[in-house]
């Protein structure tokens, strides 16, 4: 059984709009920015929450205050490609708080790409060789590490919805 797609209207884009850009808006707030009453803006709000199009809020911290100024992309292979080897991967990987995204890929000669952020080099060096190299199955590792974040949005674009 298929989900049905969500509809989206105008006012719906612009809440999540607002909200992308900052979670901490008010109900008022968002109600005055997209033209409608906080009653018929909190339901709004509570039907994308309950669609599960709005997962959660956030607060996004800067990196470098907190002395995380080294990112490394890491490309991981795997030795097998077996569901089990997967499962374990993302299971061992999820338990690692340096680890910020992580994705299954094609087209490389990794299995893995992880954005990771860590101090300096010497905690990516053990970070590396404490954690990654030590989970079962991992065959190889190419990092490299992020000189400028030129683009470094959480937004996603909103003008393909239907």
């Amino acid at each position: 059984m298929s989900e049905k797609p969500y509809k989206f209207d105008r006012i719906d884009r612009q809440i999540l709009a607002l909200l992308q850009q900052d979670a901490s808006l008010t109900n008022q707030d968002l109600a005055e920015r997209v033209g409608l009453s906080p009653s018929p803006c909190l339901r709004r709000v509570k039907a994308l929450e309950e669609a599960g199009i709005i997962q959660q809020r956030v607060t996004l911290l800067d990196r470098k205050k907190l002395g995380l100024s080294l990112t490394v992309i890491i490309l991981i292979g795997m030795d097998r490609h077996t569901p089990e080897r997967f499962e374990e991967f993302g299971k061992r990987v999820s338990e690692l708080e340096e680890v910020q995204e992580c994705y299954l890929i094609t087209g490389q000669e990794a299995d893995y790409m992880l954005k990771v952020a860590v101090p300096d080099m010497d905690h990516y060096q053990a970070f590396l060789l404490n954690k990654i190299t030590r989970i079962p199955g991992v065959s190889g590792v190419h990092s490299s590490f992020v000189l400028q974040r030129v683009i470094d949005r959480t937004s996603l674009p909103l003008g393909y919805l239907i």
